[in-house]
């Protein structure tokens, strides 16, 4: 999966795009080439390699012997590199020892198909190829096509969609075609993450345990792939939730991705906030204040969640945050009236009552739902405050009538220790089961002076909470499962009832740290580290939740987004949580609580952003952290 979005190539490992399945080259979610077949002296090369080699580029080694009689070993070596942009460069080098002449046709095709159409099985048939320039074209009433070879072939035909060359290598010689591949009218890919300036820093990683590097560069690689601008506003910047599945906006995926990536600066946050800003709801409207957005499965116990209200309720979380990591005050000055009606609409949607509600009359009050608007009222209280904005103690008042009542409403005793709820019903009655949605319990949120916000759970709690995430029933060896095995509708391919969401995982490792449970965070992070491996660094947004063995390896889960903004911010949120990392830009101090137990041994992260000036941390064996680099004036906190 090769992305830089709206460009997106998706291969198998063989190299040919034969048509069927996901096969070929996308812009902005049409299917513009399905087919790319060569041939070299008639047949077909021997694949024998295939790797990513950048986000968005991937590489493809071929053998071929010309002649049967030339013994054993390959005498012609096919490189293809593919790019997302839409480019693909074929390089033929001959290992032979006499000359070869080298016929080579490339069978080309396309349906012009919608990704949705295709990933439902309704591609349509493949379309009729013309002569066009030095290559073809294909045309439907959706758009077109085209694909443009350099060197242009020396025949070109169009009823069975062949371009040919013919080659003379000399010993050791090598020649290369280029083909590039547009839709009608379109120039090449101008992808937000190959900008001159990024919005996020290029951070490195280095230690004792070889994989941090490769996760921590995997990561921000893959976010920038999958940056988008706002077609109105060019220079916001935000994520799309993943490919291939979900190219677009997904305002909650992407703040929350956002918030992840705050280490690697505030660029990302304040475009993503601005751009969500953008699609609030007015002041005439119902849910004023709301920022829209779609339902999602919520597992086998519960109704489909509103994704819209959790938005609402990280944008203020986002932008308190983001202040703390060295946002402008101009930029949290434009963005503070958005963030005022967030949470006004938090507010009057709760009216008179103590919890938030679900949207949905009738609908359950669910434990994380519950856990997002305290947070949310906590940080917007703060960030009130430091603006010189009324409101804070409001919000505060409600935010600790809410801890007292979920303390005694969300609990259910049992033999084991008790644990959360997921949810009460509006008879009062809870739903028992115990799922990863608990861990945003444990996701607090920063305040001033490196200190975390409250949580809506007691100590004794928090402990019990602790225990359970950091058993078998939860902790599959790979990462934190959706549901515990032993609850009824458990499936380790489920979304939200037993796969491991990478995302859920991480907000685990960093909440179960800050609350100081170190060796329930450290063997969550281990087995999530262990997946990334297995994954080649570049980590799903799920994976299933089987239990892992001596040996063995996470199952894909076919219907996963791989790369996803919330896995690769995750990967960025595991490495800063090892240190620990809590910034006061605005006090200009920054705090380190680092995981003392050092689970992967030394860890040094470069080049992250703290107060918009570069900031490098070291954390030692035993788990004592020390800043390398910073801005100037920023002092550290005990």
């Amino acid at each position: 999966m090769c992305v830089a979005l709206p460009g997106l190539a998706i291969s198998t490992d063989q190299g040919q795009l034969t048509g069927r399945g996901l096969d070929g080259f996308y812009r902005a979610g049409r299917r513009v080439l399905s087919r790319c077949q060569i041939r070299v002296a008639g047949r077909e090369p021997v694949p024998v390699q295939a790797r990513m080699t950048a986000a968005d580029r991937a590489r493809f080694v071929g053998t071929l012997r010309s002649s049967p009689q030339a013994g054993p070993d390959p005498d012609v070596v096919i490189e293809r590199t593919r790019h997302a942009d839409g480019t693909e460069r074929i390089t033929l080098h001959s290992a032979a020892v006499r000359p070869l002449r080298l016929p080579v046709e490339v069978a080309l095709g396309t349906d012009l198909a919608d990704l949705g159409a295709i990933a439902s099985g309704n591609p349509g048939r493949e379309l009729p190829a013309t002569v066009h320039d030095s290559g073809l074209r294909w045309s439907s009433a959706r758009g077109g096509s085209a694909v443009t070879a350099d060197p242009p072939p020396v025949d070109a035909l169009a009823s069975a969609g062949l371009l040919r060359w013919e080659f003379a290598l000399p010993p050791g010689g090598s020649a290369s075609i280029e083909l590039r591949v547009r839709p009608d009218g379109a120039g090449p890919v101008r992808a937000a993450g190959r900008a001159a300036t990024s919005p996020l820093a290029t951070a490195r990683a280095a230690g004792d345990d070889p994989g941090v590097e490769a996760l921590l560069g995997t990561s921000i690689e893959d976010l920038q792939a999958l940056l988008l601008r706002d077609p109105a506003h060019p220079s916001d910047v935000h994520l799309a939730a993943g490919a291939p599945w979900r190219c677009g906006l997904a305002p909650a995926e992407a703040l929350a991705a956002a918030r992840m990536a705050l280490p690697l600066g505030t660029r990302l946050a304040a475009g993503t906030l601005r751009t969500l800003a953008r699609t609030q709801l007015p002041c005439q409207s119902p849910q004023s204040g709301m920022i829209p957005a779609p339902i999602r499965d919520a597992g086998t116990h519960l109704p489909p969640g509103c994704t819209g209200t959790e938005a609402t309720l990280l944008f203020p979380t986002l932008l308190a945050e983001a202040r703390r990591w060295g946002l402008p005050d101009p930029e949290i000055e434009e963005l503070l009236p958005a963030a005022e009606r967030c949470l006004t609409w938090l507010r009057t949607t709760v009216g008179d009552g103590t919890y938030l509600p679900d949207p949905h009359p009738g609908g359950p009050v669910r434990c994380e739902t519950q856990a997002h608007a305290h947070r949310a009222a906590l940080l917007g209280a703060d960030l009130l405050d430091a603006c010189g904005r009324p409101g804070g103690a409001e919000l505060r008042q409600w935010a600790g009538a809410l801890r007292t009542a979920f303390r005694a409403d969300f609990w259910l005793d049992d033999l084991g220790g008790g644990r959360p709820a997921a949810a009460r019903v509006p008879d009062g009655r809870l739903v028992p089961h115990l799922g990863a949605a608990a861990v945003h319990l444990l996701d607090t949120g920063l305040l001033g002076g490196g200190e975390q916000a409250l949580g809506l759970l007691d100590k004794v709690q928090t402990e019990q909470l602790a225990r359970l995430l950091g058993g078998p029933a939860m902790d599959s060896g790979w990462g934190l499962r959706g549901l515990g095995v032993k609850e009824t509708g458990h499936s380790p391919f489920g979304h939200r009832s037993g796969a491991v969401r990478v995302h859920e995982t991480a907000l685990a490792v960093a909440g179960l740290a800050a609350a100081g449970y170190e060796k329930e965070a450290s063997g969550l992070l281990r087995g999530v580290l262990a997946a990334a491996a297995a994954f080649g660094h570049r980590l799903p947004d799920m994976y299933a939740g089987e239990r892992r063995t001596d040996g063995g390896a996470p199952l894909p889960h076919p219907a996963a987004c791989r790369p996803a903004a919330t896995a690769a911010a995750a990967g960025v949120l595991l490495l800063t949580t090892l240190t620990g990392i809590r910034p006061d830009a605005p006090a200009g101090t920054v705090t380190l609580r680092p995981v003392r137990s050092a689970p992967l041994g030394e860890i040094v992260l470069t080049g992250l952003r703290v107060a918009g000036a570069p900031f490098s941390v070291r954390v030692s064996r035993l788990g004592l952290a020390m800043v390398e680099e910073a801005a100037d004036g920023l002092q550290l906190r005990a």
